[in-house]
């Protein structure tokens, strides 16, 4: 994702007439690199790719070559989405060593290998797609994601599956010895964490967040023809622009008083919910409890959880 990022700015700059072609074509070598290790042609050729499940999935890897999956739904398997651009010809007229390198990788190919979205390919804009997941893994991942028995809360995506709470056991780990996951909906179970469980069950913002510019990335390519299965959403399939307003109402939702007048994130008897000199003040937690939605954690995290403003002002724009 942070090679992608780089990829975009130094084009950017490039096409504003400042030589930084350089740069793009750097950080996408690393991002190819990236790919190639996470597709499973890297130095130990396993792919972290579930192809049964379609889902990203850890691995164990011993000292002695041996491996073993995890099989755990988590972010692990959704964060491979975030890196994701979309690059517009306009940008790549400044950048002709750049294009030919995406053409260098048709297919999605590198060193002979099948590793990303084909970025030779464009749309009917025209424009480019730089991605680990293509159109045909999206479906799978999503399928997972916006099921209200996985990932799907009512207040956003949790950071576990659903089905943790009782798919614990992971079985028996060479050298480990018997491994758990547990879905810890709100705070820590265990001292480990220090309290916190953002990674462990709870609806975690930033991470939500940026699973919803992702998929505005792929819908800005991809367009209004390509509809998935959404089965907590909806019983038709959804374009990916819808699938993101739901996700974005169940996020504000969190903050917005209900029919009774009650924010859901804060207790029931704190004074933001009715003090006539606190009802109108925001605390912005860390994270929320997947099953109650009430806020968690620090209270004071502007620095992402006040993204909310951002999809409050996409939806009124939308």
């Amino acid at each position: 994702m942070f090679a992608l990022n780089m990829t975009m700015m130094a084009l950017e700059l490039t096409a504003a007439g400042r030589d930084y072609e350089h740069i793009a074509i750097q950080c996408y070598a690393r991002f190819l690199a990236i790919g190639k290790a996470i597709a499973g042609y890297g130095e130990h050729g396993i792919s972290l790719w579930d192809a049964d499940d379609h889902f990203f999935k850890d691995l164990i890897l011993m000292p002695e070559g041996e491996h073993r999956r995890l099989n755990v739904f988590s972010w692990v398997g959704i964060i491979p989405l975030f890196a994701c651009e979309v690059v517009d010809e306009q940008m790549l007229s400044h950048a002709p060593r750049f294009r030919a390198m995406l053409y260098e990788h048709r297919g999605g190919m590198f060193d002979g290998h099948t590793i990303c979205a084909c970025p030779e390919h464009t749309n009917d804009k025209g424009e480019h797609l730089l991605s680990l997941v293509d159109h045909n893994m999206l479906p799978g991942i999503l399928k997972h994601l916006f099921n209200e028995e996985e990932f799907l809360s009512s207040y956003g995506i949790r950071s576990v599956s659903r089905i943790h709470a009782e798919r614990r056991d992971l079985g028996l780990m060479p050298g480990i010895g018997p491994a758990l996951i547990d879905y810890v909906p709100g705070e820590s179970n265990s001292f480990l964490f220090g309290g916190n469980s953002n990674w462990r069950g709870p609806v975690w913002f930033p991470t939500n967040y940026s699973l919803i510019d992702a998929l505005e990335k792929f819908h800005r390519y991809l367009g209004d023809n390509f509809k998935v299965s959404a089965p907590g959403l909806a019983s038709h399939e959804l374009t990916l622009k819808e699938i993101n307003n739901h996700l974005a109402e169940r996020l504000i939702n969190l903050f917005r008083r209900d029919a009774n007048g009650i924010i859901t994130a804060y207790p029931i008897d704190s004074s933001l919910q009715r003090d006539p000199y606190w009802q109108d003040q925001l605390l912005f937690n860390e994270y929320f409890h997947a099953e109650t939605g009430q806020g968690l954690g620090a209270s004071h995290q502007t620095g992402w959880t006040a993204l909310v403003s951002m999809l409050v002002l996409k939806q009124l724009g939308s």
